[in-house]
């Protein structure tokens, strides 16, 4: 990234499919490393809607000589920005494996001009399964719902759901997502195939429709389970996951660290060491669900 103008302004670029709280946290890492927004710093965000024009995206950032480029939620925007240059130093946070992905060399030690935040969101696949296989026993098929044009999360959470649903005795049907309308598909899918709940798969444009999801969701009389506590507020039945607002704040402060002179290839991947269970008590309710005392008991917040 390069100074904006002579005084100590700097232009980062931010994007990323998430807004308010996450944002607002992103802001308050900036802060915590020194950089107020609209005083040391300007942000350019830029939406993340359309996939395939992520290498067009960020190649006209760094065009642009931004300081820092932050990919929030998305790990095809990670994968672009890093393809677009080996200059910028690129923040992330991405519910896949880094290292696997090709985003850094290693957790410890990421190398080159990449690092950033990772719920790897393939492995809580299985302990989210059994959560909801603990709420609903009898159910005997879950459905997973994932974005087919998000190859790299989507084969993650298949291969993660499936592995722990032959343990428990349960079958997997995949559900695809990759637009307004196939979502409203896959939920008709999910209901003609005998599923008993859905497993929304930890995709950033998947989560830019949770309003959609948890209304099909409602609707069809499905359970739904994801990593996304905001979910759980917008009536989701469960969610297990980090804290979305400490991944976004974590991310600011190594953007604002980057600003001050350290190198990308210095700070390790970070990644959460708490997972939070969230419960929407009205939404089961809603549903017919009862859920037993001693699961709520578990739970770290309880919407009623």
């Amino acid at each position: 990234m390069e100074q904006s103008d002579p005084g100590s302004k700097y232009q980062a670029a931010g994007a990323a499919n998430a807004a308010g709280p996450n944002i607002a946290a992103f802001q308050k890492g900036l802060a915590e490393a020194g950089y107020i927004e609209g005083q040391d710093m300007t942000i350019d965000y830029r939406p993340m809607a359309n996939e395939e024009r992520l290498p067009e995206l960020a190649a006209e950032l760094v065009r642009r000589r931004v300081a820092v480029i932050a990919t929030l939620g998305s790990t095809p925007a990670a994968l672009a920005a890093k393809a677009a240059t080996t200059v910028v130093p690129v923040v992330f946070g991405v519910a896949d494996d880094p290292v696997q992905i090709g985003l850094v060399a290693s957790l410890n030690r990421p190398g080159g001009h990449v690092t950033g935040v990772t719920v790897v969101g393939s492995e809580l696949g299985p302990k989210k399964l059994e959560l909801l296989h603990e709420v609903i026993p009898n159910a005997k098929k879950i459905a997973v719902l994932v974005n087919p044009s998000n190859r790299i999360t989507s084969d993650a959470d298949i291969g993660g759901a499936r592995a722990a649903a032959q343990r428990l005795g349960l079958e997997i049907v995949v559900i695809n997502g990759s637009s307004e309308t196939e979502i409203e598909s896959a939920f008709s899918s999910a209901v003609q195939q005998g599923a008993g709940a859905v497993y929304v798969g930890s995709d950033a444009f998947l989560t830019s429709r949770r309003e959609q999801i948890v209304k099909l969701a409602l609707r069809h009389k499905l359970l739904t389970m994801s990593s996304e506590r905001a979910a759980v507020r917008a009536v989701q039945l469960m969610s297990y996951g980090a804290v979305d607002v400490d991944m976004y704040r974590q991310a600011g402060v190594y953007a604002g660290r980057i600003l001050k002179g350290e190198k990308a290839a210095d700070l390790p991947v970070v990644q959460p060491t708490k997972f939070d269970l969230v419960i929407n008590l009205a939404t089961a309710k809603a549903l017919g669900l009862t859920i037993p005392e001693s699961f709520l008991l578990r739970a770290d917040q309880v919407i009623e």
